[in-house]
């Protein structure tokens, strides 16, 4: 029996059925998290999923309650919890409805609640962060997509911006040259605190439109996202259903 959490922002709520589903709203010394942990169980396994937006995707990416979705997810003990997150592309091979694992992150965001080292009456812990995503579980859902056939890119590094307003293209190249394949706005802290609790976390983002500057002015960037995230979930949900049958 294993015990998978999923964390799931923009269209993840296509993971969860609607049947033999149990809701269950937490408290933690943090606050609410963003919402119920939504828990279900498939042969002998349970899955849990937390809405990083909210049930209603209401919250914006500054306003998530971080450090209570991590905390709550932490008290479950699970073997693996993973990050869905809608990016932008910047690498060319970045395109729209492509998963990508990243090994690296840049942190941009400023003003958030990022850490659980806030008290001042014990010693201060430095957290290695020096690869910031769980190199075994990274790994092994980089294995299972290339077992699986499911598109994607194998590693890149992960830009994380504030939000909620998307890039400038002037933005996007100096992200560029910072050494950035995707943008999003939700891998930090997230990915930090993960790294405090010691969870066994790993991103999988699922790239919904070229970022600033990198396609054609004439796509409405709201229609490239509607349709490249019913084929990147398609690809999220055969990945996570592998990663719990063949542990």
């Amino acid at each position: 029996m294993a015990k998978l959490a999923v964390i799931g922002g923009t269209g993840a709520r296509a993971l969860v059925p609607q049947d033999h589903l149990v809701r269950t709203t937490v408290d933690t010394p943090y606050g609410p998290p963003s919402g119920p942990l939504l828990h279900w169980r498939e042969a002998d396994d349970d899955w849990y999923f937390l809405p990083r937006h909210g049930l209603e995707s209401t919250i914006p990416p500054h306003c998530v309650n971080y450090r209570a979705n991590l905390w709550a997810l932490h008290e479950l003990e699970p073997d693996w919890v993973v990050g869905i997150n809608a990016v932008g592309g910047i690498h060319p091979d970045a395109q729209p409805g492509r998963l990508v694992f990243p090994d690296q992150i840049v942190d941009y965001t400023w003003g958030r609640e990022h850490t659980f080292e806030d008290h001042m009456n014990r010693p201060i812990r430095h957290v290695e962060f020096t690869e910031p995503l769980s190199p075994g579980l990274r790994a092994r859902l980089v294995e299972l997509a290339g077992i699986h056939d499911i598109d994607h890119l194998p590693g890149g590094c992960y830009a994380a911006t504030q939000g909620p307003r998307l890039e400038t293209a002037a933005e996007i190249d100096r992200l560029e040259r910072d050494g950035c394949d995707i943008v999003g706005m939700t891998g930090m802290p997230e990915a930090g605190l993960a790294r405090e609790l010691e969870l066994e976390y790993a991103i999988c983002a699922v790239v919904v439109n070229e970022a600033a500057g990198r396609g054609p002015a004439e796509h409405g960037i709201h229609a490239q996202i509607e349709a490249s995230l019913a084929r990147g979930m398609a690809g999220v949900s055969r990945l996570l259903q592998v990663l719990l049958g063949g542990r």
